[in-house]
């Protein structure tokens, strides 16, 4: 195998390639980017700072990865850095910032993840695997996205929230608070619609997983208990499967505070 460099690209003799890497026109690479094994620059990409990029990643015209973080607080810290892991696509336009010095200096993005066109990936960010972003999906510094998470198309995420694994925003909301796992959040301040079933059964959680967490939702979320009565009702009268103890110890240990839900569910079955 073989590394192409498109002769209008600018590229670092410092940046570190691997075998099957392509580089497309008019691709700006600098000086600490590592690239993994056939990853693919389409042309117009800056990759910018310390940036390290796993292998058969898909990075579409005008992305940018590693430009300073939008933070005061950064003053050209240089062991700041982005992480991107495997299989990811990058659609046009979409940006990921660097980390600030207010973190662990490191913006994260694990495997398997569609950024569709405009998304935005701040500072200090934390994205798990197999994650979708639509068009327009802004995550604010310091949020973490949990796996299998779908955030809907020109839907911010204020900073320092959390997305629970298997979680879905739908497009057009505004999410101020941490959204459990397993939920459908949608609207102003992400009101709560209900376990996002379709996507538990498309993931291929047993009828039984499912029936649990929906009765730990209803525990928590439509019987009108303060929340830690809820929470200790769950432990007491639904099976404490994996999943279910996820739910509690995610909402436990929210600093933002949670979700909840203000709107009626719809039909799950």
């Amino acid at each position: 195998m073989s590394i192409s460099i498109h002769p209008t690209s600018v590229v670092s003799s410092k940046a570190q390639l691997a075998d099957g890497v392509i580089i497309g026109p008019f691709c700006t690479v600098s000086d600490e980017t590592i690239i993994g094994e056939n990853t693919r620059l389409i042309s117009h990409i800056v990759i910018d700072g310390k940036v390290i990029i796993g292998k058969d990643n898909e990075i579409y015209p005008f992305v940018s990865i590693g430009l300073p973080p939008q933070d005061t607080k950064y003053k050209g810290e240089t062991d700041c850095y982005v992480s991107i892991g495997n299989n990811n696509i990058f659609r046009e336009n979409m940006t990921v910032h660097r980390a600030s010095v207010s973190g662990d200096r490191v913006t994260e993005i694990g495997n398997n993840n569609f950024f569709m066109a405009y998304a935005h990936i701040a500072h200090d960010c934390k994205v798990g695997n197999n994650t979708i972003l639509v068009n327009g999906a802004t995550l604010g510094g310091h949020v973490l996205v949990e796996d299998y998470v779908v955030i809907g198309g020109l839907t911010p995420v204020h900073q320092f929230c959390r997305i629970g694994a298997h979680a879905m925003l739908g497009g057009g909301s505004s999410i101020a608070n941490d959204v459990p796992p397993y939920v459908i959040a949608a609207g102003f301040r992400g009101q709560l619609y209900g376990l996002n079933v379709v996507g538990l059964r498309r993931r291929g959680f047993s009828k039984e997983t499912i029936l649990a967490l929906k009765k730990a939702y209803m525990i928590i979320f439509q019987e009108h208990h303060l929340l830690k009565d809820a929470l200790n009702k769950v432990r007491n009268e639904v099976p404490q499967i994996e999943e279910v103890k996820r739910l509690i110890s995610f909402i436990e240990t929210s600093k933002r505070g949670i979700c909840r839900k203000l709107a009626p569910d719809p039909d799950e079955e």
